[in-house]
């Protein structure tokens, strides 16, 4: 289970998980568990990158991986 940065990140931007979630298409419950630490696909990190503004090259600010 890695550390990541998805949480904070997101709430420094004060956004909800409902509205990430949206934003990224992909489920509240989906993103709950990457702020708790759990894997994930890689393309479920590049919508959630790209959903919060950050380009792909910047992956290792939000994800340990």
């Amino acid at each position: 289970m890695g550390k990541n940065a998805l949480k904070e990140i997101r709430e420094s931007f004060l956004m909800s998980k409902a509205e990430l979630s949206r934003k990224a298409g992909v489920s509240p419950i989906t993103l709950d568990r990457i702020e708790k630490g759990k894997n994930c696909r890689l393309e479920t990190k590049r919508k959630i990158l790209l959903a919060l503004g950050y380009k792909l090259s910047d992956r290792n600010k939000i994800f340990a991986d």
